[in-house]
């Protein structure tokens, strides 16, 4: 034990004692959070739409008047006709356009439900599809079916739509929790890879091979500092989340904790792997980065896992971050029961140990 703290007390000061590379270990990983809270909004502001008013009623200019004070357009451009509409959007100077019919005005003032079509971009899918929901949530109020395929719906049928754990679909209480798990990926990665490619660099690895440290010692010594800096970093994300955004965190921190703990010793493996086979620090940090783009365009952060192809799925399931993705969200959100965590947590203990085990067993093979 004597010999443990030592090297472990060795790595941490190694870390910590240059002041550029106590900035580099906390400041990089705060500031991702906070940009990348912003910057993968899921949410469609200002945006520019079209209205081909063919009805010229009092219903119709009470919904264009209704859409056009919505925070979440920024201009309504009236269109004379059909090809005025189809070279605005060929134009992209809209991105959906309104069409009401000649008898819009004419069914709702006999008591039916109206129709209006909605035109999309599709080359700005998702985009395209967050303004239809604005329009839709708009028009239920006035009793009004929105089509976006420009195909009549059944008239008097409705539809009310509750969302759960997120009742006013507030993107940063989704985006947030993930990007824990995104952000943790690039601190665990890039601070374990380097480690052992730093000792050979600098040639200290040698004296660490005569040293009185057995070699399990030397490999926990290098694993423990990282490990508790992602800890340290998680806590650091979860106040930012719960007092800065006010995201709600609903769940047992135990757990929180517990998993972040698996997490990170996933991750710490895959850092330790790509350092062991690593001679120099640039070679780490290229290892670092190929290691770390698969698992975080794999953890279902950026895509649904449903989505991607059948092998995919299959793929994503030796990825630690699909599993702490669901713990973190399901923590924050909705308050996953121990039982729903351990659902997830068990192959996160798995694939920690594959990882740490290789990781081991590369680190012996390149000291023998």
């Amino acid at each position: 034990m004597e010999r443990l703290r030592a090297i472990i007390l060795k790595e941490i000061w190694a870390l910590l004692r240059d002041p550029k590379g106590r900035i580099i270990l906390f400041a990089p990983p705060l500031l991702q959070l906070l940009v990348f809270t912003f910057a993968t909004t899921l949410d469609v502001n200002d945006a520019k739409i079209g209205v081909l008013d063919q009805s010229g009623g009092v219903h119709s200019t009470e919904l264009v008047q209704r859409i056009s004070a919505s925070a979440n357009f920024a201009d309504i451009r009236r269109l004379s006709s059909h090809d005025d509409l189809a070279r605005a959007i060929d134009d992209q100077e809209i991105i959906a356009a309104i069409i009401f019919e000649p008898a819009f005005d004419r069914d709702l003032t006999r008591g039916k439900t109206a129709t209006i079509g909605i035109v999309l971009d599709g080359r700005r899918s998702n985009a395209s599809q967050i303004v239809a929901g604005y329009i839709g949530r708009i028009t239920a109020s006035a009793s009004v079916n929105p089509n976006v395929q420009t195909t009549n719906m059944n008239s008097g049928v409705r539809s009310v739509v509750t969302n759960w754990y997120n009742p006013d679909l507030n993107y940063i209480w989704f985006t947030l929790p993930s990007l824990i798990a995104i952000v943790s990926v690039v601190a665990g990665l890039s601070v374990t890879a380097q480690s052992v490619a730093r000792e050979r660099e600098l040639g200290t690895f040698d004296q660490l091979m005569v040293s009185p440290l057995r070699v399990h010692e030397i490999l926990i010594g290098k694993m423990i500092p990282p490990w508790l800096m992602g800890m340290l970093n998680g806590t650091i994300f979860l106040a930012v989340a719960t007092l800065v955004f006010q995201v709600p965190f609903t769940g047992s921190l135990i757990l929180f904790y517990l998993s972040l703990a698996v997490y990170m010793l996933a991750l710490i493996g895959v850092g330790m792997f790509v350092s062991a086979a690593s001679t120099t620090q640039q070679q780490a940090f290229l290892g670092s980065f190929l290691a770390m783009v698969p698992i975080i365009l794999l953890s279902g952060y950026a895509s649904p896992i449903e989505n991607m192809p059948d092998w995919l799925q299959t793929v994503t399931l030796i990825n630690p971050a699909r599993y702490f993705v669901v713990l973190v969200q399901g923590l924050f959100l909705k308050g996953m029961p121990l039982e729903m965590v351990l659902d997830q947590l068990w192959p996160l203990c798995l694939i920690a140990l594959a990882t740490l085990t290789a990781s081991a067993w590369l680190f012996r093979a390149r000291m023998e």
